[in-house]
């Protein structure tokens, strides 16, 4: 993950599974009681790379608790994203003063069936997909993107973005995509200057599926 994005901002990693610490207070009770081992393990794991990227930037480590829609909420001049999946985790920040909007996402890569495949690619993503170099789960790849596209958008937005909001584009040859909102949804947000094009980077190997995504401050 610390390849796809740029040195201003702070990449921690951590395996889920192996990880133990401790949450803040005001982490813990956005956990309330009645969440699951999974949930908790996750959510723990990542909090603490959260707090390991800003100790990269040169930050205390403070608390990062979650909104009602369970998006973290970074302290005063910081933008960040978290990811987790089976065996893996990661938490991205970096100053706001030097990043506009940070995301990033980890996906298995594995096949997907056909009806998952139809609630996330548009059809020319489904297109396209057919025509990409054999051997990689190109959905996968793209359900990755949108997740991060997603996570761009809405610390910006203050909105979520349906699978089908954006038409994404993959260059294997160059690990990047480009991303292209939906015209209709720029021009409802109510924020100044949404983006419209997000450009991002992945990778991939036999068990994951990596994106991320960066926007500069304008």
């Amino acid at each position: 993950m610390r390849d796809l994005l740029p040195p201003t901002v702070a990449v921690a990693v951590a395996d889920p599974d192996d990880w133990v610490g401790q949450l803040h207070a005001a982490e813990a009770a956005c956990l309330g009681d009645r969440a699951v081992a999974s949930r908790r393990r996750d959510f723990t794991a990542g909090r603490a790379c959260a707090r390991r990227a800003m100790a990269a930037l040169g930050l205390p480590p403070v608390a990062v608790p979650a909104a009602a829609d369970r998006s973290p909420v970074w302290p005063p001049g910081l933008v960040g994203t978290i990811t987790h999946t089976r065996g893996y985790c990661a938490a991205a920040v970096a100053r706001d003063s030097e990043i506009r909007s940070v995301g990033m996402d980890a996906e298995r890569h594995k096949e997907l069936s056909p009806g998952v495949r139809r609630l996330i690619c548009l059809p020319e993503e489904e297109e396209r997909c057919g025509r990409l170099p054999p051997g990689v789960s190109w959905p996968a790849v793209l359900f990755s993107a949108k997740e991060t596209v997603y996570k761009i958008w809405h610390p910006l937005v203050g909105t979520w973005l349906d699978f089908h909001d954006a038409l994404v584009e993959l260059d294997p040859d160059a690990g990047t995509f480009t991303a292209r909102i939906a015209p209709a949804r720029v021009d409802a947000a109510t924020v100044s200057h949404p983006p419209a094009l997000i450009t991002g980077r992945f990778a991939l190997d036999a068990d994951l599926v990596r994106t991320a995504a960066t926007l500069v401050p304008r």
